[in-house]
């Protein structure tokens, strides 16, 4: 049985340094009645766009919020049983939160439904981070990739349906049963498949989360199955020209440099991952020529070409497009309105309760829409959060690395940029955020 002991040396991440092996028996019954709430909300982040557009499309505006009620009962009952975590992160961001509420109120758009909307991402949603830190265990985690393994290959085959189908098909029908169809443009006449996810980020992050428990588990192959990791390997490759994101394919290159730098420092793990290179680099060489690799590889060549011309290429997407606009949101901080606009007006629900559409009103850009909402103060002070929250989460990943823990610097290689960075007022991006952030902060606590 793994137990948990103490934090790594950072013991204002993980809230808590009471010994699991210490509690009661009625707080066990608590930590597992927490577990099982966590696991809700994991399959709600899975399937909450499925439920949106196929099963009961006719509550795709309620089951928007669906996890909200979870993390709210989680939260209220990690609070009311004594396991809240106590760390400076969650008043910090509470207060932020409740005075964002009345800053929209009294200085913003004025609309109450609005602000709420908004104000739950930081009341309920980034404090579920720290709850899910401290219930999980190292056995929770495995299992949680051992499952994402196992629905890696059944999504596979639905994306590469929804790849050659017809937006008018059933399986891409959008939100509310809309029949427009759910993909997003991508290139010769071919769209982005969302998946099981309402949109197609939920498929790239997915595919993201799949990828760094398949590199795990290739190292520590004698803790899953076989058939499995080899079927959700083939997933994860096949899945970036099916998904057609060159998000997904850039994501994996960074997870695949994170993995380089810790075999470094194990020579058994480089001599493996050379031996994954070679048999990657044959395979390759031998599809290459077929009609099948050059059908499904052509429309993401093409997305890349068009970025290249439009975007400048690999050094604008990534120099100019992310690392750019975050520098622009920060230097034209001070340029709105003190309080900003309100909170909830970047999302596209408080974009359409506003202005009837859903454009969005402030900016794309997840800190351009923080400050846009809250103000320079505020907005920087979500921003500065977040950011020290990922800090402190590597320091503590490359300490467990650099004692032969791969499993919290890999899920630092994607959890690092969607905690900072992420588009939190897309739900599903929110719920990934969320899960994956507690999945870190798990991860670096120290197991016997």
């Amino acid at each position: 049985m793994i137990t948990i002991n103490t934090p790594i040396q950072t013991p204002e991440i993980i809230l808590s340094t009471k010994s699991v092996n210490n509690f009661s028996s009625a707080q066990d019954k608590t930590i597992l009645l927490l577990k099982k709430g966590i696991w809700i909300y994991f399959f709600l982040i899975i399937f909450e766009g499925a439920l949106r557009k196929w099963i009961i499309p006719g509550l795709a505006s309620p089951l928007l919020i669906v996890r909200d009620p979870i993390a709210f009962w989680l939260l209220f009952t990690a609070w009311n049983r004594g396991f809240l975590p106590s760390t400076p992160y969650l008043p910090l961001i509470f207060g932020i939160g409740i005075i964002s509420i009345f800053t929209a109120l009294i200085f913003g758009h004025g609309n109450f439904i609005v602000a709420l909307f908004g104000a739950r991402i930081l009341l309920l949603n980034f404090p579920l981070i720290f709850v899910i830190g401290r219930v999980f265990n190292r056995n929770d985690l495995l299992k949680l990739g051992n499952y994402m393994l196992w629905m890696a290959l059944p999504m596979l085959c639905l994306i590469a349906l929804q790849f050659y189908s017809p937006q008018s098909a059933w399986v891409n029908r959008g939100v509310g049963g809309d029949m427009n169809g759910a993909g997003f443009s991508g290139a010769m006449g071919f769209y982005r498949p969302p998946g099981t996810f309402s949109f197609t980020t939920g498929t790239t992050t997915f595919f993201c989360i799949v990828n760094i428990f398949v590199l795990y588990f290739w190292f520590s192959a004698h803790k899953i199955n076989k058939v499995l990791l080899i079927s959700a390997t083939i997933a994860v490759i096949l899945a970036i020209p099916f998904s057609m994101s060159r998000g997904y394919f850039y994501q994996l290159s960074v997870s695949l440099v994170f993995f380089v730098l810790a075999s470094l420092r194990k020579p058994q793990y480089l001599g493996k991952m050379l031996f994954a290179a070679l048999f990657l680099a044959i395979a390759l060489t031998l599809l290459s020529p077929t009609k099948f690799f050059i059908r499904i590889t052509e429309p993401l060549l093409a997305r890349f070409d068009n970025a290249a011309q439009t975007e400048g290429g690999v050094k604008g997407t990534l120099g100019n497009r992310y690392l750019g606009l975050m520098g622009q949101a920060v230097d034209q901080a001070f340029d709105k309105p003190f309080f900003g606009y309100g909170i909830g007006m970047g999302t596209n629900v408080g974009a359409s309760l506003i202005s009837g559409s859903q454009n969005f009103l402030i900016s794309e850009e997840e800190w351009g829409r923080l400050i846009g909402e809250c103000g320079a103060v505020l907005g920087l002070s979500i921003i500065l959060i977040r950011v020290s929250l990922v800090i402190k989460i590597a320091r503590a990943s490359y300490n467990k690395m650099t004692k032969g823990d791969l499993l919290p610097w890999l899920l630092l290689s994607y959890g690092a940029l969607i905690l900072a960075d992420g588009q939190w007022a897309q739900p599903t991006a929110l719920g990934f955020s969320v899960l994956l952030g507690g999945l870190m902060l798990s991860a670096i606590k120290v197991y016997a």
